[in-house]
């Protein structure tokens, strides 16, 4: 573990390296992000960081750390042409149909060349379910899903990086600890992909001095789908619930947009600025404040993500009934649906004011 400590060390001061460089040269070859409407930054930034997260996480990969190419090159070319499919997006604007191809590739590759994939799950009580021909939708859908929640709370500056940060972080420690993954390499690979997203940070963070991109949003959320997913393909119910509740604020964020623009009867693909950075925004948070609120989220996710791990059966349940009341509750407080959307609320209201009328008949 002293050489994985090192070798994170490595990885993080690389990426910082490799960072610091690519902006400078983003600006000359005109890789940048102009200001339009839907953005919040006000300036042309450089774009498209991910590059050197990349180069610096699979350098320490292939260089530094004795991973089986067997498992290492599947990975690599996957993520590959997720991050290819990022950088044609970031210069020219991909429609959101070629955009999906590109990371459904990548997950093919990893599917078949990989042998990442869920095969069978163990249900309390109804006992182990053979997901056979299911096994390939399920998982590119699992993996796409992932890929597009990171890359919808890229909103703001170093937003998705951080979160990223901690769910990996989190994600890392339960694989290494509590489900016993028989490779520990996976929990490595985790963790030296958190030092490349923390040599990158700095320069991310509010104020931003380089972006991530979709390119580099795109990866990161690649990686996170296939990392939840390895290890797993004799998965229970708890195992799959936890990478949802680790990336409790991506998922939470992408999963009510789509009832969003369903219920504005608008196109799930159709950009707006009703996310979770911006409604947080709209309620007066400043844009670091707004940053740092979603982090404080993102951590209590990933201790109620470690605690399902000491809970018994009936224990997660109730913890999963608590964090979606949580979640309900939130959501609508920050009108993340619409300001005229909020049932549970108006529910506690109309209880609470039953209780009012009641208390003058009790005396």
């Amino acid at each position: 573990m002293f050489l994985v400590f090192l070798v994170c060390i490595a990885t993080t001061v690389l990426s910082f390296i490799l960072t610091y460089v690519y902006k400078i040269v983003a600006v000359k070859l005109n890789f940048v992000d102009v200001p339009e409407a839907r953005r919040v930054h006000s300036k042309v930034m450089p774009t498209m960081g991910g590059i050197a997260v990349f180069i610096a996480y699979y350098l320490s990969l292939f260089v530094l750390l004795p991973i089986p190419d067997e498992q290492l090159l599947p990975v690599f070319i996957g993520s590959l042409v997720v991050l290819l499919t990022g950088i044609i997006d970031d210069r020219k604007n991909l429609t959101p149909i070629l955009k999906v191809l590109g990371i459904l590739v990548g997950a093919l590759l990893v599917y078949f060349y990989g042998d990442i994939s869920l095969e069978t799950m163990t249900l309390p009580i109804v006992g182990t379910l053979e997901f056979g021909s299911w096994s390939l939708p399920f998982t590119l859908l699992w993996i796409l899903g992932f890929t597009n929640a990171v890359n919808l709370i890229d909103g703001l500056d170093g937003l998705a990086s951080g979160v990223s940060m901690i769910a990996l972080t989190t994600m890392g420690v339960i694989g290494f600890i509590f489900l016993t993954i028989q490779e520990v390499s996976v929990s490595i690979m985790i963790f030296v992909l958190v030092a490349a997203i923390a040599g990158f940070w700095p320069f991310n963070f509010q104020p931003a001095s380089v972006f991530l991109g979709d390119t580099g949003a795109l990866f990161i959320g690649f990686m996170i789908g296939i990392f939840s997913l390895q290890g797993l393909k004799n998965a229970t119910l708890i195992s799959l619930v936890l990478p949802v509740v680790i990336l409790g604020i991506p998922v939470t964020d992408t999963l009510f947009a789509m009832i969003r623009r369903k219920m504005n009867r608008q196109s799930i693909s159709v950009a707006d600025k009703n996310h979770i950075h911006h409604r947080l925004m709209s309620l007066g948070l400043s844009h670091r404040q707004t940053v740092m609120a979603i982090y404080l989220v993102s951590l209590i996710f990933s201790i109620i993500a470690l605690l399902y791990n000491f809970s018994t059966l009936w224990g997660s349940i109730l913890l999963t009934i608590f964090v979606l009341i949580g979640v309900e509750l939130f959501v609508e407080i920050i009108g993340l649906v619409g300001s005229d959307r909020r049932p549970l609320l108006k529910a506690l209201r109309q209880f609470g004011n039953q209780l009012n009328k009641k208390k003058p008949d009790d005396k």
